[in-house]
């Protein structure tokens, strides 16, 4: 009895000392700039809403929220940095699909494992995607373009910022569900694979709004329908894909921060708290409507769950589609 007594004592005192040095970094933090890494090139939408949303934290947080930038790899190089860092909460990442729910079924080596290596913060942001075509395809609606590549299996061109790209397996998700085979070619880069669209030299692209909006706008090329359940703001006329028939298909891009794994409880909802709130302002929301985006701001619980749901979607696409990154 002794014994055990002591052993219980012992492991009270443990429990109690992990709990008051939390509370301790959470009345503490954070005393020193924070790092957010957006592990894609400057300019683009990762950069965008990292630069936004770090703005919002330096207000709220009382210390400076630095973007770095640090491409490569799908965004495995910056993502590394991130999983590598003290979890101390001065290190953050903009995270992506690819990151956490793709690149692990596209890579054979992984730098970290995307299962155990983060801390969900929030959802920041989820933009769904778009199938558009060139009008020379002669087809507009989404009902149309699967007749169409059912009849002429193969034929369809559609192009993509590259291989294992949100884009690519949007494409790959959207011949799954409506059973049709559709010829991948892979660019590097949306921009490029756009060009070609507006040009003629392929049929057809599966990509964010931003890329294509300029485009559909003014009649180049003709939006067949929005991978969700929902039509987009910017895209009143454009039918969701469960309104067009085919409900199964959902792809979307979506940005969360999230932070190395063992980082304090209380850090990350002090984190939490403030992104969130950051993710819901009218200021951010303009921001993303004018993108095609919806603004999120869920709890890390409700991000772990989404990133758990796209692992599993886009592992099994992965496989049936046999893609791996080049």
């Amino acid at each position: 009895m002794r014994a055990r007594g002591w052993i219980g004592t012992l492991a009270l005192g443990v429990v109690l000392t992990a709990s008051f040095a939390s509370a301790a970094t959470a009345q503490t933090y954070p005393n020193r700039p924070i790092r957010l890494i957006a592990p894609f090139p400057a300019g683009g939408l990762v950069d965008v809403l990292a630069r936004a949303i770090g703005d919002e934290l330096t207000k709220t947080l009382g210390q400076p929220v630095i973007i770095e930038n640090r491409p490569g790899a799908g965004g495995n190089l910056g993502a590394d940095i991130v999983a590598k860092a003290e979890p101390d909460g001065y290190t953050l990442l903009m995270t992506s699909p690819g990151i956490q729910s793709i690149n692990q079924f596209l890579y054979k080596t992984m730098p970290f494992d995307p299962d155990k290596a983060f801390a969900p913060v929030s959802l920041v942001a989820d933009m769904s995607m778009l199938v558009v075509v060139h009008p020379k395809v002669g087809v507009k609606t989404l009902r149309e373009l699967v007749d169409y590549a059912r009849a002429n299996p193969g034929k369809l061109n559609f192009g993509s910022a590259g291989v294992g790209t949100t884009g690519h397996l949007g494409q790959a998700l959207l011949a799954h569900v409506a059973r049709i085979n559709l010829t991948h070619v892979p660019y590097r880069g949306a921009a490029p694979s756009v060009t070609d669209l507006v040009a003629g030299q392929i049929d057809g692209v599966v990509d964010n709004p931003p890329t294509v909006m300029p485009h559909i706008k003014v009649g180049s090329i003709i939006a067949l329908a929005v991978a969700a359940k929902q039509r987009l703001e910017l895209l009143p006329e454009v039918p969701a894909a469960s309104e067009a028939g085919l409900p199964g298909w959902e792809a979307s891009s979506w940005f969360g921060v999230v932070a190395p794994a063992r980082t304090p409880p209380d850090v990350v909802r002090r984190l939490h708290a403030e992104t969130a709130r950051a993710a819901r302002l009218p200021s951010m929301q303009r921001f993303t409507s004018e993108s095609g985006a919806r603004m999120v701001g869920n709890s890390p619980e409700e991000f772990a769950k989404v990133i758990a749901d796209e692992r599993k979607k886009w592992g099994e696409i992965v496989k049936a589609a046999n893609i791996v990154a080049e």
